[in-house]
């Protein structure tokens, strides 16, 4: 299963951890994915789905 939230599309992000001496070393920045139920209101049931955090915070708040 591949690492990308199924409702926003969101992937990892390349970046830079940089040291106290201002080396830069190449790492990822991954997302959080949680595997959560929704209901979903076109097939009347719950269907499972790999969704990011930020993406379950917006739909608790528009229900």
């Amino acid at each position: 299963m591949s690492k990308k939230c199924q409702l926003t599309g969101k992937v990892a992000n390349n970046g830079y951890a940089v040291s106290h001496s201002h080396k830069r070393t190449k790492k990822l920045q991954k997302v959080n994915l949680q595997h959560k139920k929704v209901w979903s209101s076109g097939q009347n049931k719950w269907v499972k789905m790999l969704i990011s955090t930020k993406a379950i915070k917006t739909l608790t708040q528009t229900l």
